[in-house]
């Protein structure tokens, strides 16, 4: 409609912008970065390399790579994330968008990473179930149960007398412990191959289905809205940590266990071993390349001051792993002196370490249980505070991806793939051969 000279307008209703939402306080943030970057490599992969690659010698090596890697590297993605405000999968195509490619692969890795590290929450949730259900006992103290063989022995001098004589093992029976039986024949229930699936092992899948929920029930709103939940999943774990470390520092042994955690091996730094470790670990535990950073970047005000974030959560991921590996030689050192061999004959990196060699020396303690409980109550923390971060760096990639369709509805995208990711774990909680694969060559943030 016109008048005289005067043209028409059209009203247009604005369109309706939906918020992508930010940190409600900025410790929340922090918190976040902490909960993704300490995990259960902090607890089971630093000790092993710290023994493997010259004691106080990678401690040397691995701050190194921190300082002039891990640092720069965690800043540029959480920085990265901050000012494009977008997630993994969107922020190189920004960048680079010949590239795009790379964020693709990179949720890709993460999506596969967050099936298979539920499964072992689901383990260490079984364990805690198992030790409040035989309580004042463990059921892995002794070979009179319906899984164990008849190789099963519950005495030290002979398991370990094979062990470290591998020379005669063709001329020995190989024995085993009621901790590895419980393991292996318990709670995974390993059959003869990977062709023979042998059914489902229902106790592992109802653990499977708890620890879905408990990811769930964190993320549904999203991340950057769970609040004090962060919080505790991020401190908790230190206060096992520094109980354990005051109960293992009084263990007989625990002396021998340091000194040896501790003794520079300087010819090592000669050979480039140390030094590729200590960069990959520094990769694994700042979970650097994953897109898990630039997403709780993201949710940063723009001008945040990230930079000191980034420092603190670096810092305090170092001092975790060195804390966790005092703890553990304390242990181990108590281990080899009650066993009469030492340190280096009682390691064993991931699940090894956690499954086997900590069960078995809470045998020895007074008060047993209390200690599996506490120690596997710390373990179940740390998995899901790290899952929790890299299920949410995956879902904010891919609804930034495609935000105008999946951003109205996020809630139900992401019970979506807690079930997708959840249906794809489950040939992991069968019997078949692959898990013990797993088992062996996991390598856990």
């Amino acid at each position: 409609m016109t008048v005289g000279n005067e043209k028409s307008v059209t009203y247009k209703p604005p369109e309706i912008v939906i918020e992508r939402g930010g940190w409600g306080n900025k410790l929340d943030f922090l918190f976040s970065c902490i909960s993704l970057s300490v995990g259960l490599g902090n607890v089971w992969r630093f000790p092993y390399l710290c023994y493997k690659n010259g004691g106080g010698v990678f401690l040397v090596t691995y701050t190194i790579a921190m300082i002039f890697c891990g640092i720069p590297m965690f800043y540029q993605e959480v920085a990265i994330g901050q000012y494009l405000g977008s997630g993994g999968m969107t922020f190189i195509g920004q960048l680079c968008p010949i590239l795009k490619g790379v964020g693709y692969a990179t949720m890709t890795i993460v999506f596969l990473l967050d099936i298979y590290y539920c499964i072992i929450i689901a383990w260490t949730l079984y364990y805690l179930i198992c030790t409040f259900a035989t309580i004042p006992y463990l059921p892995w103290a002794d070979c009179d149960n319906w899984w164990n063989t008849k190789d099963c022995s519950a005495g030290e001098s002979d398991i370990f007398n094979v062990t470290r004589n591998h020379s005669v093992l063709s001329n020995i029976n190989r024995t085993t412990t009621p901790v590895e039986e419980f393991f292996d024949r318990k709670v995974l229930g390993i059959t003869d191959g990977i062709e023979n699936i042998g059914g489902m092992q229902w106790q592992l899948f109802t653990c499977l289905v708890i620890g879905w929920i408990m990811i769930y029930s964190v993320i549904r709103k999203g991340l950057h809205q769970s609040g004090k939940i962060i919080w505790f999943t991020a401190m908790f774990p230190y206060v096992v940590l520094i109980i354990l470390l005051v109960r293992a520092v009084t263990l007989n042994g625990a002396y021998v266990g340091l000194l040896y955690y501790v003794t520079p091996r300087w010819e090592e730094l000669l050979t480039p071993e140390p030094w590729m470790e200590g960069a990959t670990q520094i990769f694994f535990a700042y979970s650097i390349g994953c897109g898990a950073l630039p997403a709780l970047g993201s949710y940063n005000k723009f001008h945040h001051n990230c930079y000191k974030d980034a420092v603190i959560t670096c810092v305090v991921n170092t001092l975790t792993s060195l804390l966790a590996g005092a703890v553990t030689f304390c242990i181990l050192g108590h281990l080899a002196v009650s066993q009469n061999t030492d340190v280096g004959s009682v390691v064993k990196s991931g699940p090894g370490l956690v499954f086997l060699t900590y069960p078995e020396v809470v045998l020895k303690l007074p008060g047993s249980a209390f200690w599996a409980i506490v120690f596997f109550v710390m373990l179940i923390i740390l998995g899901i505070d790290s899952e929790f971060c890299l299920v949410e760096s995956f879902i904010t990639g891919v609804v930034d991806n495609w935000s105008e369709s999946l951003r109205p509805h996020r809630d139900t995208f992401t019970a979506i793939i807690c079930v997708l990711m959840f249906l794809l774990g489950i040939p992991m909680v069968t019997h078949m051969l692959v898990i013990q694969q797993a088992r062996n060559c996991t390598k856990i943030n």
